[in-house]
């Protein structure tokens, strides 16, 4: 009688147990991680991403080497999110300058020093803090390129759980500039300007059209890279030649309407991008979700 009252008790603190379990899952905060670029589609997949998720962490890194609006538009984008959003930065650096500077490199095959040293180290770092994460956003758009970028990034980085609310709503980059207007949110000032990304002033991946509007919009960035070029030995700019000093570049060379630096964000350099993935055409077609690519 004893073992009876014995084995239903403990029956009933496992079922309690189990229970409680369920409880607690059913409960579980849903924490992500949102990136925050200064970009208008990371703003956008910020936003959406507080409308899907009980817990989202906004988190920017800050390279110090933006256009001043930025802080114009940071606090635009977190009157609109109701949250602040979170700021963090190397500790080893200071700026793209200092890094090109002490590294002695500027740009090569594996993307650029300050993309590796500003942005990717500062996010390993974070994410090690964080230690635990049920996804990450990011700010991809809708289009083939973008899409088949994505698909790279999601499996070269696993570990991030990501997530890319803009292509499965099939949000275009042109679709969340005019969010962000509607929204009353006046475009960062490097895309009044005409440059298609909101990168830092003078990037290094930039082309020669792109040096060139770089000259005659912030002059005194164009001769301060000049200067860093000649001091490191190293240039940002290549053709079939070889080196082209910013000093010595033609103010006449180059395409104005080409003068576009790729995005550079915490996703620069993935290896492949420009190899479809065999999977892109059937996201593009509505076949698949960005989510079942492997």
């Amino acid at each position: 009688m004893v073992c009876a009252n014995t084995d239903t008790a403990r029956e009933q603190d496992n079922e309690i147990a189990a229970n409680e379990q369920r409880t607690a899952y059913n409960l579980r905060t849903i924490m992500v991680i949102a990136w925050f670029s200064c970009g208008a589609t990371s703003a956008v997949a910020c936003k959406i991403a507080l409308t899907m998720y009980s817990d989202v962490r906004i988190v920017y890194i800050e390279t110090h080497s933006g256009h001043p609006d930025n802080e114009r538009f940071i606090q635009d984008c977190e009157r609109w999110y109701g949250q602040p959003i979170e700021r963090i930065s190397s500790t080893k650096y200071r700026d793209v300058d200092d890094v090109l500077i002490r590294k002695t490199y500027i740009n090569g095959p594996h993307g650029a020093a300050c993309t590796s040293l500003l942005k990717k180290e500062v996010r390993y770092k974070f994410e090690d803090e964080v230690k635990e994460w049920d996804g990450q956003v990011w700010g991809f758009d809708y289009c083939t390129r973008e899409v088949n970028r994505a698909i790279r990034f999601r499996q070269q980085n696993p570990r991030t759980k990501p997530l890319f609310p803009l292509i499965e709503r099939m949000i275009t980059k042109q679709d969340a500039l005019g969010m962000l207007l509607k929204a009353g949110i006046e475009l960062p000032a490097m895309y009044r300007l005409g440059y298609n990304n909101n990168n830092c002033i003078g990037c290094v991946k930039g082309g020669i059209g792109y040096w060139n509007k770089i000259r005659r919009d912030f002059p005194d960035r164009f001769r301060r890279m000049a200067e860093i070029e000649r001091q490191v030995g190293a240039t940002c700019l290549k053709d079939d030649h070889g080196r082209i000093w910013l000093d010595e570049l033609d103010p006449d060379r180059g395409d104005p309407v080409t003068a576009i630096a790729p995005d550079c964000s915490l996703f620069c350099a993935i290896e492949f991008e420009n190899i479809k993935d065999r999977q892109t055409d059937a996201v593009m077609q509505g076949k698949i979700s960005i989510n079942e690519t492997k």
